[in-house]
């Protein structure tokens, strides 16, 4: 009863391991994993959000034949929660993300598309780059363009935050006294004139 909770068992001297039998797995079998649903998704069939971090069990399996730089490719299956149709993703090593499959279709994600464009353009720029010097001498004169706008830029917003920062509340609240006092003495003497006249 006190061996319950013991970390370490007890091994006979004489215990060989390779004496256990093993179990042979076939090499395309599927396993039954729980898994959350690492991105937002919309079923083909029914039209159904299903949203990111919902529980499934899914069946996992190897993809036979793809790989990337020796990582191993997953697929799994899994049912919609409404019409339990099956949906099919896979991961996706290279991108360090998921790929649907069938049955569904990824939510459209705004911050994936800047990456994506923004990561095309670099590559776009070294590629042009890569054979022209004078292509390279362009794009850094535009570059240090582009930082010394910036920098105008921002010293003008310091320049700006300093004179308002100079600003006393009380000299402001003053200044708008005066003023409207010296509006309603502007006022009452136009009318002391209009009265005259009549």
């Amino acid at each position: 009863m006190g061996e319950r909770k013991v970390l370490n068992k007890y091994y006979p001297p004489d215990f060989d391991p390779a004496k256990i039998p093993r179990r042979r797995q076939l090499k395309n079998q599927q396993m039954k994993v729980r898994m959350m649903l690492p991105m937002s998704i919309r079923c083909a069939t029914c039209g159904t959000y299903i949203y990111k971090g919902t529980k499934f069990n899914s069946r996992k399996e190897d993809v036979i034949g793809e790989t990337y730089l020796g990582i191993q490719i997953f697929r799994f299956y899994f049912k919609c929660t409404k019409c339990s149709a099956e949906v099919t993703i896979k991961t996706d090593p290279q991108n360090s993300d998921y790929i649907v499959e069938s049955g569904a279709s990824r939510n459209f994600e705004p911050w994936r598309g800047e990456e994506e464009a923004a990561e095309k353009e670099k590559k776009k720029r070294e590629t042009e780059e890569l054979g022209d010097a004078m292509k390279s001498l362009e794009n850094r004169a535009l570059d240090s363009k582009q930082d010394m706008d910036i920098l105008s830029a921002l010293e003008e917003m310091r320049s700006m935050k300093s004179r308002h920062a100079t600003v006393s509340y009380d000299v402001m609240l003053e200044t708008l006294k005066r003023s409207a006092y010296e509006k309603h003495l502007v006022l009452a003497v136009k009318m002391q004139v209009s009265q005259c006249k009549l």
